[in-house]
């Protein structure tokens, strides 16, 4: 009787009996797991979701360095192996979080196989963590984005770039890079600039206000399609230019918050934190805040996102620029 052995941490690894013709109809029959996340990985690729295809190549490699390379059926996906990669993640130093989001993308891929008919729901997840625990403090007060706002940073043309894209990114309600850097100029209509959220697909318009068009008006694009000079390419591997300026720009932010003794660690996503802290503290509606950030997944919240008024949201969005405006400490 042949088996395989799956690589773990643990001094008894996983085994699955079986003769090797056996799990080779076993794989044909119910289907290797590796080549239906391949699969969907380049249903996402073709697609455009070039995020989610990076989420479920990363997921593959990890699993498959947990299974020491062999394939597995779906079949092969019970709670005892899940337990086993939870154990081998946490083993390797991960974060609980982190090890959440390789789990919960798993999970969400085996779903799909279900789904698809490809196996039986067994629910082997149950056994693993999947949640989201809180992390650290990602938001600054107004009165440090301020110190950030009006710092003399003339000297340096590049941090200067990198602290406006910052503040430019807090006073468009947080919008992440990955939206900033695919805006077009085509998007701006009626005074607003109007998005689709690369990670939900969500429609979100956002009033322009004089702070706004000052940092547009001072980085022209000339005859790019794109409206800030992120992406200075068009149409060549777009994906990668993103994410080195992404890596370039959160280089200098760290810089600039260590020069400025800013007490957080200075990267673009924590524009989207003081903006959502920043608004809470002028006591406006969370739901509210939660449309202005486009957060469609929290289900109370998605009860009310047709009934509240764009003009609320600029109003909110205005408040919040506001509070920098008075700040002058």
């Amino acid at each position: 009787m042949a088996s395989i052995r799956l690589k773990s941490h643990l001094s008894t690894p996983v085994v699955y009996s079986g003769n090797s013709a056996g799990r080779a109809d076993a794989r044909r029959k119910n289907g290797s797991f590796m080549a239906f996340v391949r699969r969907k990985a380049e249903i996402c690729q073709k697609s455009g979701k070039a995020r989610r295809f990076e989420i479920y190549v990363t997921a593959l490699n990890s699993f498959m360095r947990f299974c020491g390379g062999e394939d597995v059926s779906i079949c092969d996906i019970n709670a005892i192996l899940v337990k086993e990669y939870e154990l081998f993640l946490s083993s390797r130093g991960l974060s609980r979080n982190t090890t959440s989001f390789y789990l919960r993308t798993l999970r969400a891929l085996y779903n799909s196989a279900v789904e698809e008919g490809l196996a039986a729901q067994a629910n082997p997840f149950r056994r693993v963590y999947t949640g989201v625990e809180p992390t650290s403090k990602r938001a600054l007060s107004p009165k440090y984005i301020n110190r950030l706002r009006i710092a003399d940073l003339d000297d340096s043309p590049a941090k200067e770039f990198v602290r406006d894209m910052f503040m430019l990114s807090f006073y468009l309600r947080g919008m992440s890079l990955v939206d900033m850097c695919y805006l077009k100029k085509s998007d701006i209509k009626d005074g607003a600039v109007t998005y689709r959220r690369k990670k939900t697909g969500q429609s979100l318009r956002i009033k322009i206000e004089p702070w706004i068009e000052k940092i547009l008006l001072k980085y022209p694009t000339g005859d790019s399609c794109y409206l800030l000079p992120l992406i200075k390419n068009d149409g060549t591997d777009e994906r990668k230019q993103y994410k080195n300026r992404s890596a370039y720009i959160n280089r200098y932010l760290k810089i600039i918050g260590r020069e400025l003794q800013l007490p957080i660690s200075l990267t673009m996503y924590v524009s989207r934190h003081s903006w959502a802290q920043a608004a809470r503290e002028k006591k406006i509606p969370l739901q509210v805040i939660s449309a202005a950030l486009g957060h469609e997944s929290e289900q109370t919240t998605l009860i009310y996102l047709d009934s509240i008024d764009s003009g609320q949201i600029d109003f909110a969005n205005k408040a919040v620029a506001r509070l920098l405006f008075c700040n002058k400490k």
